[in-house]
């Protein structure tokens, strides 16, 4: 009886094994076909952008949407010479909000994530749900609490009155805070006490060397995020040689309306702007941890 059923149980398995593929290939298929749908989705208007900034006014408005045109050339040369180099100040000031705003966020939060992740005192669970309150306030509700702020202290108008409010990032702290917790060990940190090194030194020597794949993480979303911006300088700021990318472009599509021919120059000012973050990531790809965010789900 015994070498009768054994055959059986073989058998069986070998079936189940054999159906659970057919079984999973629809699911995998769905995956699949809503990962392309959401590919397309979000590359359609980019493609629409890079094409139609190739057209000149008129093809612009007579071709059909997917069609190149003839006017790259002409669109890039009105749109540097625009205003006596408007949009290359915007672009400048862009950078600098971006790249000093990302830097200084990126080296407090990795500050304040690595005190919350390594260090005991009174009321850190108190500042870290604090922290994650932040992560789920969206930021358009703290735009005019934080104007006001900035006139009371004469700051507005300035260049300081949209890099201040930037630097402070939850995000960027609660990410800080789980990379520091996976990726410094404790006993690293005890075994440099007791050669006598201190808290700034353990931090300069052993944790920034550490977290340096984490930082660059939080330096790319932190410098995306900056460089979209657009409402925090629209309200801040009223000279439009301080304006960035992203409020200069939004008044030419307000001029626009009045004088056609600038819509060309926004669609072209829109697909240059893309540039800069497209060499940051591929700049940066390699320090890129997609464990960054995992180790944040298993916290």
């Amino acid at each position: 009886m015994t070498t009768a059923v054994a055959p059986v149980r073989t058998s069986r398995v070998s079936v189940e094994s054999s159906i659970a593929p057919k079984r999973r290939r629809p699911r995998a298929f769905i995956a699949t076909a809503v990962l392309i749908l959401g590919a397309v989705y979000c590359l359609i208007p980019v493609l629409w952008v890079l094409t139609a900034s190739t057209k000149s006014n008129t093809e612009l408005f007579t071709t059909f949407t997917f069609v190149p045109g003839t006017g790259l050339l002409d669109n890039l040369s009105d749109l540097f010479s625009y205003g006596g180099g408007l949009f290359g100040l915007w672009a400048m000031n862009s950078l600098i909000f971006a790249g000093v705003g990302a830097a200084l966020s990126t080296l407090i939060s990795t500050m304040a994530g690595f005190a919350l992740a390594k260090y005991e005192f009174p009321g850190r669970q108190v500042w870290f749900y604090a922290i994650l309150a932040g992560v789920l306030l969206p930021g358009i509700t703290l735009a005019i609490p934080q104007y006001l702020l900035m006139s009371q202290v004469g700051l507005a108008g300035t260049y300081w009155s949209v890099l201040l409010p930037v630097l402070i990032s939850p995000f960027g702290i609660f990410l800080a805070r789980v990379y520091a917790a996976s990726a410094v060990p404790s006993e690293t940190m005890e075994a440099a006490r007791i050669d006598g090194a201190g808290d700034w030194r353990i931090f300069r020597s052993i944790v920034l060397p550490m977290m340096v794949p984490g930082m660059v993480t939080i330096f790319l979303l932190q410098f995306v995020g900056i460089w979209n911006n657009f409402l925090l300088p629209f309200i801040m700021l009223s000279d439009e040689q301080m304006y960035p990318l992203t409020v200069g472009l939004y008044t030419l599509l307000s001029k626009g309306s009045g004088t056609p021919s600038l819509y060309s120059l926004a669609i072209i000012g829109a697909a240059v702007s893309i540039i800069p973050l497209i060499i940051m990531m591929l700049v940066l790809q390699r320090y890129w941890r997609l464990d960054l965010v995992s180790g944040g789900l298993k916290g």
